[in-house]
């Protein structure tokens, strides 16, 4: 696409549309733009500089634009939006792995990449953004695909990136404390998904969670519940660790299927990408006989067999999501769960002593460490997860490697380790730096070293 919003990606003939970020001022990088071959600056106030356009709000400018330009192919893709605070990641995995698998040919954007049939790339943001956005949709329809499922972000929209789209169906999850750095409050945060209303098709579709509290608050337009009651109902399901047996039911007939994801919470995940199969008209019959195959998406319950014991790592960063993922595996468990956890930095203080009594309230045996202390003091977030703590069954290991290390140096037959909080994310940052790691890869490579007995 010739225009561009970062002038770094600027060539030759290409519009540079200045946008007011939060840490940056595209304006500040107009004059860059022309020296790299700018045809037009795209500004709010004019610097001087030949062939300027100017207008009132920039980013209004590049959503009228894209609107205009990409509206005729992208309006051609039947769009799926899934927002909520757990669960988005999984749940447009598993639409996007179904449709796969009954050869129909959808895209995923979210927090693991665009994917088009394969992983094409890496994505900065869980909703990335508008021009990223529509980028990905015209290469998602010069490919040839029917469907594209995207997860979408309270922060994206808050910001607009999904300005100018209508999706067909759209999916709630559930709503649960996270990013009030940003949201403020609970309501606020409501507020903020409830958004997501303004980017719906008049004859759209709404999958709500009848069982999360905040689900009321979507129930709009043509909306089918799923849950333990409603129209996809949870009729019985039993966890192992080679995966979970469902009993659903939708009007009056009862499936059986077994899938290769186990926790309740991946039941309510599973039939929601169900639910939205069956919004298009997709046989039933033809979904549960693939489900099968199923995988989750890297980092959300990734096991791996340890001497009679397991490890788990999974991305759980929040406070439901770190009891949901600890009583799920309790269930299962014939010793001791142990837990690898920490909290991100520069990112929402208030729910860190939830976290560290979560942990501890229903882990037996809890390692505090980092996860990605950014360019705030380790100590402080620490300080403010152990807050929260009321229970001495924990120790604090800074060094996330040496954490998961101790965790697996803990373990017996029978035992869980959970290492959670960054789940498919490969790096670490600290104090601006950034470097390489990986927690499966490191509890794997930590297991083959005691296992051919090196002095570890």
């Amino acid at each position: 696409m010739f225009i561009k919003s970062d002038s770094r990606m600027v060539n030759k003939g290409d519009w540079f549309v200045a946008l007011r970020g939060h840490r940056v001022d595209g304006h500040s990088y107009a004059k860059d733009a022309i020296n790299r071959g700018a045809s037009y600056v795209v500004l709010e106030k004019s610097q001087g500089l030949k062939n300027e356009i100017i207008v009132s709000d920039t980013y209004q400018f590049l959503c009228d634009f894209l609107e205009k330009e990409c509206s005729d192919r992208v309006s051609r893709l039947k769009l799926i939006g899934v927002t909520g605070t757990n669960g988005k990641t999984t749940i447009c995995f598993l639409i996007y792995s179904l449709m796969w698998l009954l050869n129909i040919k959808c895209a995923y954007i979210g927090t693991i990449g665009y994917y088009r049939g394969k992983k094409i790339k890496n994505l900065s943001n869980t909703t990335p953004d508008i021009l990223e956005i529509y980028n990905l949709l015209m290469d998602a329809y010069d490919n040839g695909m029917e469907y594209v499922v995207m997860e979408v972000s309270s922060h994206a929209l808050d910001y607009r990136r999904v300005e100018g789209l209508k999706y067909d169906v759209l999916v709630f999850t559930n709503l649960t404390e996270d990013h009030l750095d940003h949201h403020k409050s609970m309501g606020n945060y409501l507020q903020s998904k409830l958004k997501i209303f303004n980017y719906f098709k008049d004859n759209g579709i709404i999958i709500v969670n009848g069982d999360s509290y905040y689900g009321k608050y979507f129930m709009r337009n043509d909306y089918k519940l799923v849950g333990k009651k409603g129209d996809y109902r949870i009729i019985s399901y039993k966890n192992g660790f080679n995966g979970t047996d469902i009993v659903f039911g939708t009007g009056d007939r009862e499936y059986r299927v077994h899938i290769n994801l186990i926790n309740l919470y991946n039941v309510y995940n599973y039939l929601m990408a169900v639910a939205v199969m069956d919004c298009f008209g997709i046989s039933l019959d033809r979904v549960t006989e693939v489900s099968n195959r199923l995988q989750a998406p890297k980092g959300r319950c990734d096991m791996i067999g340890y001497k009679g014991a397991l490890i788990v790592v999974d991305y759980a960063h929040t406070p439901d999501a770190v009891n949901n993922v600890i009583a799920g595996f309790r269930k299962m468990c014939a010793g001791e769960i142990v837990v690898v956890i920490g909290c991100g930095g520069n990112r929402d203080r208030k729910k860190r002593p939830i976290m560290g009594h979560s942990a501890t309230e229903y882990g037996d045996f809890v390692i505090f460490t980092n996860d990605n202390p950014r360019d705030e003091d380790e100590n402080v977030i620490m300080e403010d997860i152990l807050a929260g703590v009321s229970r001495d069954n924990f120790v604090v290991i800074y060094d996330r490697k040496e954490a998961i290390e101790a965790g697996i140096d803990r373990l017996h037959k029978g035992d869980i380790l959970l290492i959670l909080g960054k789940g498919h994310e490969d790096y670490q940052i600290v104090m601006g730096d950034t470097y390489y790691f990986d927690d499966k890869e490191c509890a794997k490579e930590y297991i083959k070293k005691k296992e051919k007995g090196s002095n570890v």
